[in-house]
């Protein structure tokens, strides 16, 4: 339900009837809440019991893009990936809105990665053709470019891996120190046993090992790359901080060197 685009669909009658009725089925199902990105739908929950959560593909970002949400509806708001590790405007947006404020753990796409909405889109129109009409085909694309260009930059730059803003199970105490406790395990396209061992390693708080065994990232770099999670140990302090000038700061450059190895086949 968090498609980043319906091509319009929502907005006609036809439209309209269909989410109304799918909406209706859930909270008849007893659902407990419907995460979406649209802002339509976001009003068009206001008339079920069921919870609002506004997708992190809604690319809310700021204080003003949260409380905006929230005055339409929002029960509970994942935020942008970008900012996970920007503590000072986390703590500005949970000020900002009386909602429930989550993040989104263990996503492993670059930071402000420039395909990110297109890349969504890809996905909405591809999955919106066949719910949209049972005899639609999707489209025939010829391969996913975003999803080969995001591999190819970090093999050929393996510190956008380090750059990325995930969580690591250990440093889920920081946020809760700023009242953030809410917290989102992405890969629910991954097989049951890895979505498991990612939710052990958040449970515990504890992950021993390379740090992309639980990163929802392309396998292809998990088998190539191996990042020591022990070494990264503290490194949320920096983190915490940074102004996310990477040509000047260097420092995720530099704890690549040492963290990050080539795993010899």
């Amino acid at each position: 339900m968090n498609a980043s685009c319906l091509g319009g669909y929502h907005l006609t009658f036809q439209g309209y009837k269909t989410f109304e009725w799918y909406f209706n089925e859930l909270d008849k199902a007893g659902v407990d809440g419907v995460t979406v990105a649209e802002p339509y739908l976001v009003e068009l929950l206001r008339d079920y019991s069921m919870e609002t959560v506004i997708s992190c593909v809604a690319h809310v970002d700021s204080p003003q893009r949260a409380e905006f949400f929230e005055a339409l509806g929002a029960d509970a708001i994942a935020v942008d990936t970008n900012i996970n590790r920007d503590f000072g405007m986390l703590e500005a947006i949970k000020k900002a809105v009386h909602c429930d404020i989550r993040v989104l753990v263990n996503e492993g796409c670059l930071y402000k990665c420039p395909f990110r909405h297109a890349h969504f889109n890809l996905f909405s129109h591809i999955t919106a053709a066949r719910s949209s009409s049972p005899q639609a085909q999707p489209p025939n694309i010829f391969g996913d470019y975003y999803f080969d260009k995001c591999i190819s930059i970090r093999v050929r730059d393996p510190s956008q891996i380090i750059r990325s803003p995930w969580i690591r199970p250990e440093d889920l105490k920081d946020y809760e120190a700023i009242g953030i406790d809410g917290f989102k395990i992405s890969g629910r396209a991954n097989t049951v046993s890895w979505i498991l061992n990612c939710m052990v390693a958040y449970h515990h708080r504890e992950l021993k090992g390379n740090l992309l065994e639980v990163l929802d990232c392309p396998s292809e770099l998990s088998y190539t790359f191996y990042v020591d999670n022990a070494l990264l140990d503290g490194c949320i302090s920096q983190w915490k901080n940074c102004k996310k000038i990477c040509d000047e700061c260097r420092y995720c450059d530099e704890l690549t060197s040492k963290v990050l190895k080539v795993i010899k086949k």
